[in-house]
């Protein structure tokens, strides 16, 4: 049974498992105040360009944005969301956990735009209702898509002049910027949202996101934040070492650029075989649409999500590959994909 189900479940990147063997013994600092962590956050700010941002170290995306949101919000301010964000969908409640709403906008393509956000403020008038204070996306978007830096101008624009924080989900940003459609550049995010991550845990890391935040109004205390709820590690230094890592060369995008290319490789089959998708998706998870008996079949050798019911013969599954998916695997899939296919065609025939 080989998995399309996500891309995070290897474990990591031999070269980070290795320097982590390798600096072992090192007895150094806790709490992220390590030379490792501090290395890496030195790595990032030259690698984004700026000087002036805070970068925090924490272990998982959900717990970043629990975090972070909750920091950045006063008690009355609340969040907006795409219905397909993260946030609303698959943090079981972590946001309104910390006493913040989520106001929730249905899009078609996973992706907030400037009249969303108008819409979401005209319906929040006063002081009788909570106040939407943060706005939240994700690149790639929770099913694939990405925005360009066009769309991110708009909202940023759009953010800029309601006094609204934009705040971008990171966790697979990687395939966000390796696709062969994007045009915006790491260094971009910094003058378009207040705060962002990079996503380790989804490319290549054992866990991690590295937390940027560029607003000065945002960066107050946010140590305390991260020890209050449990996010300051002592062996910060878990962090750090895989953080330099990535980014000491290019491995972080090569390895995205590896799963971006797995996906492809689907994608265009599955395209060549005459089937469709859910959505139009350039990273490394797609959707296609495929007759319930073809999904029935593919499950016997791989594990993969069916994500919603299309009618009552075909489902739109989710097919997610990985920094370390094998292109072998890749093919297998694709080969079983085309003879069951030409089973099922043959069989409607007689």
């Amino acid at each position: 049974m080989y998995s399309f189900k996500n891309d995070y479940s290897e474990g990591a990147h031999p070269r980070l498992l290795n320097a982590l063997i390798e600096t072992n013994f090192e007895q150094v600092d806790g709490y992220g105040e390590d030379c490792f962590t501090q290395k890496a956050v030195e790595l990032l700010k030259q690698r984004i360009g700026r000087n002036d941002i805070d970068i925090h170290l924490l272990s998982g995306g959900t717990q970043t944005n629990l975090i972070a949101i909750s920091a950045f919000l006063r008690p009355h301010e609340a969040v907006i969301s795409a219905n397909t964000g993260h946030i609303l969908v698959h943090e079981t409640g972590a946001i309104e956990a910390t006493g913040h709403k989520i106001i929730s906008i249905e899009v078609s393509n996973g992706k907030l735009n400037s009249s969303h956000l108008k819409a979401a403020l005209d319906a929040h008038t006063d002081e009788h209702m909570v106040k939407p204070k943060l706005v939240y996306i994700s690149n790639p978007t929770e099913i694939g898509t990405i925005y360009n830096k066009g769309e991110l101008e708009q909202i940023s624009r759009f953010c800029e002049e309601n006094k609204l924080f934009l705040f971008m989900d990171g966790a697979r940003l990687g395939s966000a910027l390796c696709s062969e459609e994007n045009n915006l550049e790491l260094s971009d995010l910094s003058t378009l949202v207040d705060a962002f991550y990079i996503g380790g845990t989804k490319n290549g890391a054992l866990m991690g996101e590295a937390l940027v935040i560029c607003n000065e109004q945002l960066k107050e205390d946010f140590r305390f934040y991260m020890k209050q709820k449990g996010a300051l590690l002592a062996k910060g230094r878990l962090l750090g070492i895989q953080f330099h890592e990535l980014f000491r060369d290019n491995l972080y995008f090569e390895l995205a650029t590896h799963a971006n290319r797995m996906a492809g490789l689907i994608r265009e089959e599955i395209g060549k075989a005459g089937l469709s998708f859910l959505v139009h998706s350039s990273s490394n998870q797609i959707f296609p649409i495929l007759p319930n008996q073809l999904i029935t079949e593919l499950q016997k050798k791989y594990s993969f999500y069916v994500w919603s019911k299309v009618d009552t013969d075909n489902s739109a599954v989710r097919l997610v590959t990985s920094w370390a998916t094998k292109e072998e695997a890749v093919l297998a899939f694709i080969d079983d994909m085309k003879k069951t296919l030409q089973k099922l065609v043959s069989c409607s025939l007689r």
